[in-house]
C-alpha cells in the first residue's frame, strides 16, 4: 500500500510538468509572434532581434527534448545563457565600461568551458541508466540492441 501514495504523487507531478511545459510553450510562441510583429512594425531586423528569436527557438527545443526523452540536457540552458549574454553585449556594448565588458565576456567564456567540461564528463563517465533508482515495474525494460542498431562512440 505504500506504493499508492507514491504513484499518486508521481502522477500529480507529471500533470504539473505537462501543464508547465504547455504554459512555457504558449508563452514562447506568443513572445516570438510579438517580436516578429515588432520587427514588421519597425521595418527593420537587427542582429539583436535574431538572437532573441534564437533564444526563443532554444526554449522550444528544450521543451521538445524534455517531452521526447523526459530528461533535460544541462547543456541547453547553458547555450541559452551564452546567447543571452552575447545579445546583451551586442545591445549594450557601447554603454559598458571596461570592467562590465570584461565581466560579461568572462561569463561567456566560463559558460563555454562548462559546456566542454560537461560534454567531456558525459563521454568519459557515461550514465548507466536514467532509471537506476526506480523500481523495475515503473518502466519496462528496453529492448536489446541489435547489431545494426549500434553506433560507434
Amino acid at each position: 500500500m505504500l506504493h499508492a501514495p507514491r504513484k499518486i504523487g508521481l502522477d500529480a507531478l507529471k500533470l504539473l510538468e505537462a501543464a508547465a511545459l504547455v504554459i512555457i510553450s504558449i508563452a514562447t510562441v506568443v513572445a516570438i509572434m510579438q517580436e516578429v510583429a515588432l520587427m514588421i512594425a519597425q521595418r527593420e531586423v537587427r542582429l539583436a532581434d535574431l538572437l532573441l528569436l534564437f533564444i526563443y527557438l532554444e526554449v522550444l527545443t528544450m521543451v521538445s527534448m524534455y517531452l521526447k526523452s523526459g530528461q533535460l540536457p544541462v547543456r541547453l540552458p547553458i547555450y541559452i545563457a551564452i546567447v543571452a549574454l552575447a545579445r546583451y553585449l551586442i545591445l549594450d556594448m557601447k554603454a559598458m565600461d571596461f570592467w562590465q565588458l570584461l565581466g560579461v565576456t568572462l561569463g561567456v567564456l566560463l559558460l563555454a568551458v562548462s559546456v566542454l567540461v560537461i560534454r567531456f564528463g558525459h563521454v568519459r563517465f557515461p550514465y548507466e541508466s536514467p532509471f537506476a533508482d526506480v523500481a523495475p515495474t515503473d518502466h519496462p525494460p528496453a529492448a536489446p540492441a541489435r547489431d545494426g542498431d549500434r553506433t560507434a562512440s
